[in-house]
């Protein structure tokens, strides 16, 4: 290797283009006007080379994992290279060209140097309101994409001269945030600038030749790593098969299936025999199909490291068209990261037994999104609250699962701070806190467990309520013998009652009214009656279990008065129900 091109100076640029896509980030989220985007961190950042593979990304929301390079080659197919200039920034949010749903907003930047595109820059943010039929844009009854709000089918939104006024003003027509939806736009517009300048930034310092050298040794050393850590997975074909509990239309299940094959460095999974697209939204597109199954290749291999497309490399996928996890136009696909939940679990099932140690049972997948729309007393405007919420994980070969956290296919995205949702919308926050009362998930290593979030409604003239949440109908799966979890549900507390449901359309509230979504606890990993009485006493007294399920769950008896374990009836309870002494 020549001098200019040693390894040291290779791991400088390497480590300043991971810096610069964390940096587009840091920008894009302080400058966004959406709570959405800068406490919820529903966004993605990243670089490209020229031929659209991901050098460095953020460590976002893992559903963009694997957009970015669909969605640039969408962009260069449409236009040519030849086609861009210097300053050029592009928009899509079109599902079917490698996107998730209409209110994810990709901005494409190509990056010159000399004249040649040495790479592109982009970023990924969701916009809370992009039009459609519901304030929010992610109708739950939805049919077709037209009811999802404005699309932007790889349209030019800036060049050298600056943003074009003909999209402001088509943007601005068609959603109702215009301030912020325009706000978030310059936002992706600064982040792909700061992305363009660091990626010239070094080829002027370094040379473009180093830094082409460093984007072929990222590439290069994501796929070793990948393919080193497969090797340690058994070689054969893993099955899992499972069904979606309706797509907002109906409640009918959906049957889905995948078969995995491992050889000795190479991943394939085949979706062949999963439903023909749904009705309703809960279709993903093959672009977020991808993202579901790299973040459970990332989970095998290494999931601490900077994502790259080398990591994905020894992953192959067969997927026919028009599927559930393969929709194509105009099939509706708001509720995306639903049927993605359902798409990454299915792959996890699949390979939890082979690697327990990794992958652990089922989680609550679903992000639980609730939604709350309608107009402030005080100021007359519009308010749309969205957020995901966090959920029970499963307990695998190494421990308990863990609580409250944000799903799989969310990566580093977060829900609100209490303080944050008073604030900005007519609510009161009446509860936030573990859910004990469910039960599910027993097992050697339980189950970690859901929460409960509960709002109420203060000071609006009009709202409403809708909102989608998988796991309504089934549970999360247990591993090697464990308990089931526990379901996620969305409740309404009304002056006619109580409404518990999974997915809804329009619910319609008035002030003082409640919604609370109620997320699952994770499967539950080996025989309960292995558990070792004590943990069972700890989960006890910290509010985890009851005395009933102690008992029940866990054949452990405990003495309420003293909180001591009677150690006898204990043995004599579990023994009776075939435990090993």
């Amino acid at each position: 290797m020549p001098a200019e091109l040693d390894p040291f100076t290779i791991e400088i640029v390497r480590d300043k283009l991971s810096a610069a896509a964390d940096e587009m980030g840091v920008v894009l989220a302080r400058t966004s006007m959406s709570p959405i985007v800068y406490e919820v961190l529903d966004f993605a950042c990243g670089i490209t080379d020229a031929k659209a593979q991901v050098i460095a990304q953020t460590n976002g929301l893992t559903l963009f994992t694997g957009t970015f390079g669909p969605q640039v080659r969408s962009v260069v197919e449409k236009f040519g290279v030849d086609g861009m200039s210097a300053g050029d920034v592009f928009a899509t949010n079109i599902p079917y060209d490698g996107g998730t749903h209409t209110c994810d907003v990709c901005l494409i930047k190509p990056i010159f140097l000399s004249g040649d595109v040495v790479g592109f820059a982009v970023s990924v943010t969701h916009w809370i309101e992009i039009g459609g039929s519901v304030p929010g844009s992610i109708p739950p009854d939805a049919t077709e994409i037209y009811q999802e709000g404005l699309r932007l089918p790889g349209v030019k939104v800036a060049d050298a001269g600056g943003t074009s006024q003909t999209i402001l003003d088509l943007i601005t027509a068609n959603i109702r945030l215009p301030v912020t939806g325009i706000g978030d736009l310059n936002a992706g517009l600064a982040a792909v600038g700061i992305g363009e300048r660091r990626v010239v930034e070094a080829c002027e310092r370094y040379g473009i030749e180093l830094v082409g050298a460093t984007f072929e040794h990222i590439l290069e050393h994501g796929e070793r790593v990948a393919r080193a850590a497969l090797r340690d997975i058994p070689n054969g074909i893993y099955e899992a098969n499972d069904v979606i509990d309706g797509d907002g239309i109906t409640d009918d299940p959906i049957p889905i299936k995948v078969t995995v094959t491992v050889e000795d460095d190479s991943l394939h999974a085949d979706f062949t025999g999963c439903a023909p697209q749904a009705r309703g939204p809960i279709n993903c597109a093959t672009g977020a199909l991808l993202s579901a199954c790299k973040t459970v290749v990332r989970a095998i291999t290494d999931p601490g490291a900077k994502s790259n497309d080398g990591f994905f490399r020894p992953l192959t996928l067969t997927i026919p068209p028009g599927t559930v996890f393969s929709a194509e136009p105009p099939a509706p696909t708001g509720w995306y990261y639903e049927g993605a939940s359902c798409a990454n679990d299915l792959f996890w099932k699949a390979l939890a037994p082979a690697v327990p140690d990794k992958l652990g049972a089922g989680s609550y997948m679903s992000l639980c999104a609730a939604y709350l729309i309608g107009t402030e007393r005080e100021t007359g405007e519009l308010f749309v609250l969205a957020e995901p919420n966090v959920g029970g994980w499963g307990g695998s070969a190494v421990g308990d699962g863990v609580s409250a956290l944000i799903a799989t296919t969310d990566g580093d995205t977060y829900n609100f701070p209490v303080e944050v949702v008073e604030t900005r919308y007519p609510v009161l926050m009446e509860r936030y806190e573990l859910d004990t009362e469910s039960g599910g998930g027993a097992g050697l290593h339980r189950g970690g467990l859901g929460c409960v979030r509960e709002y109420r409604l203060y000071g609006v003239d009009a709202a409403a309520g809708y909102g989608s949440c998988s796991g309504a109908q089934r549970t999360p799966w247990p591993l090697a013998g464990g308990v089931a979890g526990s379901h996620n549900f969305l409740e309404y507390a009304r002056e006619s009652g109580r409404h518990r449901v999974g997915r809804t359309p329009r619910v319609e509230l008035v002030d003082g009214d409640r919604a609370m979504v109620v997320t699952a606890a994770g499967g539950g990993f080996g025989d309960p009656l292995e558990r070792d009485p004590e943990r069972v006493l700890d989960d006890l007294i910290d509010g985890y279990v009851t005395l009933a399920r102690a008992r029940d769950d866990y054949g452990v008896v405990i003495d309420p008065g003293p909180m001591t374990i009677d150690r006898a009836a204990t043995r004599e309870l579990r023994e009776s129900r075939g435990a090993s002494s």
